[in-house]
């Protein structure tokens, strides 16, 4: 329950315990704070048991840790029917967001596979949009897109 508090803090909730209760009432604070911790993992139990039992013969294996988000993705990516693993591990991030980035600044990626980055002088191929563009002649209009407006 209390896995990251260290042994000063604990010596530290200790005192601060004893100034405000004083040593004659903290024994009596400690019975009351132990049962109510008690009353209430006996009523989380009761109640799991209760869904349990609603639930059916088919639930008994039921977790209710399972129902935490972070638990169910784990299990689900450790069974693994879906490939799931291979999916991932076939897909590098930091090589995709290099290849955007050099997409974006106008470089030719070293590990480019065919992709018409940089390139624009291709066969019938669509202009190369991330291209910069020279300045612009005297009276000569900026590039008009309909769709971008």
């Amino acid at each position: 329950m209390f896995n990251d508090i260290g042994a000063l803090e604990l010596v530290t909730l200790v005192i601060l315990a004893v100034l405000v209760f004083g040593p004659d009432k903290l024994p009596k604070v400690i019975q009351d704070v132990s049962r109510f911790i008690r009353k209430v993992r006996q009523f989380s139990e009761s109640a799991k048991e209760d869904i349990r039992s609603e639930l059916g013969p088919e639930f008994k294996d039921f977790e209710f840790e399972d129902l935490n988000p972070k638990t169910f993705i784990r299990k689900q990516l450790d069974n693994d029917e879906l490939g799931l693993k291979e999916i991932r591990n076939g897909f590098d991030m930091k090589k995709e967001m290099a290849e955007v980035t050099d997409a974006v600044h106008g470089r030719e990626g070293e590990s480019a596979t065919g992709s018409s980055t940089g390139s624009s002088g291709g066969s019938g191929s669509a202009p190369d949009l991330l291209k910069k563009r020279g300045d612009l002649d005297a009276g000569e209009r900026p590039p008009f897109d309909s769709d971008a407006t």
